[in-house]
This record gives C-alpha cells, sequence and structure tokens, in this order.
C-alpha cells in the first residue's frame, strides 16, 4: 500500500455551520502534500480530524492506515504533529522538552537520551540544552518544536501553519529541515495560507469555504489556470 492518507466525502458540521464540506483526496507516501487556503478556508479543522482530535462528522479517512473513528489512538502513536499555536512548554528547558515528550511517545529512556542529543546537536543548540524554551527567537522555537514533533520516528508529520509569523530566511531554513525529513521517507501534511510555499510541495490541495477548489502540483495547478505564481492560482479560486 504506497497511500498515507486517504479521505473520502470528510464532512465536519458545528451546528448549522460546516466547517468541511465533504473533502476527497489522497495523500501518497513520502509525499510532501501541501494543504493550502485562505485563514478559515477550514484547513485546522480538517487537520484535527486527521490526527484524531475531533471526530468527522460523515464521511471515511485513513491516517497510516488507521481509521479515524474507531483508531484514534492508533494514529496519535504513529504521527507527528505540530501545531500553529507553539506546542511546547515554555517553562522546561529545551532538553527537559525533549525528554518529555520521548517519553509521551513512548520512547525508552535510552532511546530518549540519544533523541536528545541527536537533537541538540542536528539544532547546535548544546550550547542552549537547559535554556528555558519561553526565552528562544520564534525561529528557533519552530525549528525545535519539529524536531520534537519527529522525535518517536512517525510516519506521517502533520505541521499546522508550522512558519506563521517568522521572516522569510526563517521560513525557507525551516522548508530544509523538511525537505531533509521527506528525505527519509516520511510524509509531510502541511497546512499553511503562504502561497508561496506551494511551490515547495510535492502536489497541494487548495480549500476554498471548506471545500477542495484544486488538488495538483504546482506546476499542473498554474497551468491549468493559466497562471504564473500560485498567488495568482488562489485569487482566481478565490474569486469564483
Amino acid at each position: 500500500m504506497n497511500t498515507a492518507i486517504t479521505a473520502h466525502h470528510l464532512t465536519k458540521r458545528f451546528g448549522d455551520f460546516t466547517a468541511v464540506d465533504a473533502i476527497s483526496f489522497e495523500v501518497k507516501k513520502g509525499e510532501i502534500f501541501g494543504f493550502l487556503g485562505a485563514n478559515g478556508a477550514g484547513k485546522t479543522t480538517a487537520i484535527r480530524m486527521l490526527t484524531g482530535l475531533n471526530r468527522p462528522t460523515d464521511g471515511e479517512a485513513t491516517v497510516a492506515g488507521f481509521d479515524v473513528y474507531r483508531q484514534s489512538e492508533k494514529i496519535k502513536e504513529n504521527i507527528g504533529y505540530m501545531s500553529q499555536k507553539f506546542s511546547l512548554y515554555e517553562d522546561l528547558s529545551i532538553r527537559q522538552n525533549i525528554r518529555f515528550y520521548g517519553g509521551i511517545y513512548g520512547l525508552r529512556s535510552k532511546e530518549i537520551k540519544e533523541k536528545t542529543e541527536h537533537i541538540l546537536t542536528s539544532l547546535n543548540l548544546e550550547a542552549y540544552a537547559d535554556k528555558i524554551v519561553g526565552e528562544l527567537p520564534l525561529g528557533w522555537k519552530q525549528r525545535l518544536a519539529f524536531a520534537v514533533a519527529n522525535v518517536h520516528d512517525p510516519a506521517i508529520v502533520f505541521l499546522d501553519e508550522p512558519t506563521g509569523g517568522v521572516d522569510p530566511a526563517t521560513r525557507r531554513r525551516f522548508w530544509e529541515m523538511i525537505y531533509a525529513t521527506a528525505n527519509l521517507g516520511r510524509t509531510i501534511f502541511v497546512t499553511t495560507h503562504y502561497m508561496d510555499e506551494a511551490e515547495y510541495c510535492d502536489r497541494i490541495s487548495i480549500m476554498v469555504d471548506g471545500k477542495i477548489a484544486a488538488l495538483g502540483s504546482p506546476g499542473e495547478l498554474k497551468e491549468r489556470f493559466s497562471a504564473t505564481t500560485m498567488d495568482e492560482v488562489f485569487v482566481k479560486l478565490a474569486r469564483r
């Protein structure tokens, strides 16, 4: 099976409001899949259903081979997740955060020690290991949060607007980390409202008002909509 995520008519309603409206797509193993749309388009609600945090109202979906209705705990064991709001404990040190999440993900003491040293070395944070996370610059926090989301070597990593609020240079460095992780064969599912980041993805879907308005590679979508940039594609879809 070469599919990491499947969704068929996946829907989420809150009372009379439909936040996610019967979306269908597949994500291949090892793919960087971009889930794009303006704020309020339904991206975060969709990702919360796929990660087992919200139960769908209707439709079907599997993540890492597990059903979102019946096997949400299995999904959580096999994915990494980085939310758009900083997901680490700001009153703990860098080292304490890594150890804490290693324990949450069920790693053994020896594995936690090895992973801690690996993350500190790879991020050049050895000298700051005991520094309180709340004192770090935002770019460092995001890089650390991404590394911690991968601490248990998950099959799929969900990133919910991970580059929000940082400068373009920091965003590019963060995407270098994403590429390096994808090269390990890991599937990356990333939501963003930055249309230029679509160019970094293998394939993308663009959500408008809770529905998937377009799906394909960046090159395919630009050709389909006679556009030179993904910003132009999005504007044309939004004006519909």
